[in-house]
């Protein structure tokens, strides 16, 4: 695999999955034997490799989805193809097949073009056909020459023509790569008006010995052609104010965003070329900005999100990615920005930072450090939160008040923790989550133990984080229920909480789904379930909130078809559960009703609302009509 993978280098790119480490991403791509091998291409779905596992097999399986133009050159097309690609600033690389000595195979020759795609054309001549033009040419056995944009074709001594001696796809890619123009050098005069224009991947370097002159890093300029993003060097040199105004000391890259010097961002991967290519489209899609002592948010109107990092700390690194993608989310609510601890120490003692990464949200005098996991979605979570807090803080007092004393058909889940438990600050962010969906059903609050510790003890609480439900008042129930269950995520915790919410939906028997639903004057939603079934009690509470949801609109019925098999039969159930929609239009509904394809409250509740709206607009004109 790994010889496959280096003579493959720069044509397709090779990659591998351990499924040990990685199981869910490898059952979800359908992987069951191992090894498994699959091409993957933009555009087709991913093709199994079932032969032999010798690199030869794998490198002729792999050519096949290869699909770079090799162009057949003769006298009718050379002029042509040589002098529109030179005017687009692309030279030639030919490979001419006479009687005497090599010329590339078909196989090298389609190599080359993949790893060239974009920088040079590729093509071949056979000079046993096109003998003439070979003797204009001068070429007399076979040869591979590279023309570069503007060459003499006519004239080798003078023209810059490079002949290459090698048969070998890579020598040749390096030659090839050597003789392709470096990039630009940005002066420190045109710097401001050039990043004001256009978006820029500029190559920060220290006099002309710097090493960041990789020959593969010239494919950048194509492989960032889509997303209009130029490529350039500037020397910090030339104008160390600019580099120090940027706060660059040392060699490395950033991505300006197409508004001068103030919006951009430095990359702190691996400078390796699709890495750069990674960082470099995100980033200019993004809204995530380097900070430093003269940008950093100060008492600002705008609420900000800071990342207080290290380049060294690997956990640092994963989050700059997902900070990306959150600032998509929030871009015109919240402002993100990076602040390196390394180069600012500093403003980050300033701010108290005594872990790498530490993330903080500043609205104006108010400060909210982030706990979560390194994801987008949580810090999402989190901002959504902070907006809306979905999880009331209890002290002893009001959870007397709020909890004790609650109305009788209130219901409470409580959380008592310590902020140093590893397990509670996992739960944190789903207890938010599992908050905002249980809103307007069950109220949730949180106790912190560390600091009310004396009521935690007085309440028996003995282990963190215990969770409590405390359920509507009876005479004779239980004061609260805790949870023992193994899954702490927020769609465990809210199944298990709407478990002690009071039915509202109706359970119907054959008698009264022909009374109610079938010849009653009301809309009913339906669900057809079988006691045994899973999926059946995991959307049992999820159609109690539809019930919840759509009172006073639609009636909510149950139908036990283990009970009922025949009125489940003649309804045409083929599955458990089935929600079924019975609008009224006037006259008796139809026993088949209307299949709902949902198995979610929300997603019912709004197909639902659309029907109704639908029914009454079809009303209202069957009114004007007979007016």
């Amino acid at each position: 695999w790994r010889e496959f993978a280096k003579e493959m280098d720069g044509v397709i790119r090779i990659g591998a999955v351990n499924c040990g480490d990685n199981r869910m991403l490898c059952r979800i791509k359908g992987i069951n034997s191992y090894p498994s091998l699959y091409v993957f291409k933009t555009g087709m779905q991913p093709v199994k490799y079932f032969g032999d596992r010798s690199k030869e097999s794998l490198k002729n399986f792999a050519m096949q989805y290869v699909t770079s133009t090799v162009t057949e050159l003769w006298a009718g097309n050379f002029v042509n193809a040589i002098e529109t690609s030179f005017a687009s600033g692309v030279g030639w690389l030919i490979t001419f097949c006479a009687e005497h000595g090599d010329c590339l195979s078909y196989q090298t020759r389609l190599k080359l073009a993949g790893m060239l795609e974009g920088l040079v054309n590729v093509g071949w001549m056979d000079c046993g056909t096109q003998g003439e033009l070979c003797d204009n040419l001068d070429i007399s056995s076979s040869t591979t020459a590279y023309f570069p944009p503007g060459a003499t074709i006519n004239n080798k001594e003078k023209g810059g023509v490079l002949f290459l001696n090698s048969l070998d796809a890579r020598e040749i890619y390096q030659e090839v790569m050597q003789h392709l123009p470096d990039f630009e050098i940005i002066s420190a005069a045109s710097l401001e008006d050039r990043l004001a224009h256009h978006r820029w991947l500029l190559f920060f370097q220290f006099g002309e010995s710097d090493k960041s002159n990789v020959q593969e890093f010239k494919k950048l300029k194509f492989l960032l052609k889509d997303e209009h993003i130029q490529v350039g060097k500037f020397d910090c040199l030339s104008s160390p104010t600019i580099c120090h105004n940027l706060y660059v000391y040392q060699p490395c890259l950033a991505v300006f965003k197409g508004k001068g010097t103030g919006d951009y961002e430095i990359h702190h991967g691996k400078k390796i070329l699709y890495d750069i290519v990674a960082f470099a489209k995100e980033s200019v899609n993004s809204h995530v900005i380097t900070l430093g002592p003269q940008n950093f948010p100060d008492k600002e109107k705008e609420p900000w999100l800071v990342d207080f990092f290290a380049p060294w700390c690997p956990p640092c690194r994963a989050l700059l990615p997902e900070l990306r993608k959150a600032s998509k989310h929030l871009y015109g609510q919240l402002k993100f920005g990076t602040l390196d601890c390394t180069v600012h120490e500093g403003l980050c003692n300033t701010h108290n930072i005594r872990a790498y990464p530490t993330t903080v949200v500043f609205n104006q005098s108010d400060v909210h450090e982030y706990e979560g996991h390194h994801s987008a979605e949580q810090i999402l979570e989190f901002i959504e939160d902070l907006r809306n807090p979905s999880v009331v803080s209890l002290t002893p007092e009001t959870f007397v008040e709020l909890v004790q004393r609650r109305k009788r058909e209130e219901i409470w889940m409580v959380d008592f923790y310590a902020p140093w438990c590893g397990p509670c600050q996992a739960l944190m962010p789903e207890w938010k989550k599992m908050a905002r969906m249980l809103n307007g059903f069950i109220s949730v609050g949180s106790v912190d133990c560390q600091k009310y510790y004396s009521f935690c003890h007085q309440e028996s609480v003995r282990g963190y984080p215990e969770i409590r439900l405390f359920p509507q008042k009876s005479n004779t129930g239980h004061q609260y229920y805790s949870y023992n269950g193994w899954h702490r995520d927020s769609y465990s915790l809210r199944g298990w909480a709407l478990g002690y919410l009071p039915q509202v939906s109706v359970d119907l028997t054959p008698q009264s789904f022909t009374e109610k639903v079938l010849n009653g004057k009301d809309h009913w939603v339906i669900d057809f379930y079988a006691p045994w079934c899973g999926p059946c009690q995991n959307f049992a509470p999820e159609f109690e909130i539809l019930a919840r949801t759509v009172k006073g609109r639609v009636k909510a019925g149950k139908v036990d078809c283990q009970a009922y098999a025949q009125t489940c039969q003649t309804a045409d159930i083929r599955a458990y559960p089935t929600v079924k929609f019975y609008p009224y239009q006037g006259t008796k509904k139809n026993v088949l009703g209307e299949y709902i394809d949902s198995r979610d409250a929300k997603g019912i509740a709004d197909l639902l609302n659309e029907k109704l709206e639908a029914i009454q607009n079809k009303g209202k004109r069957k009114k004007s009509r007979n007016k």
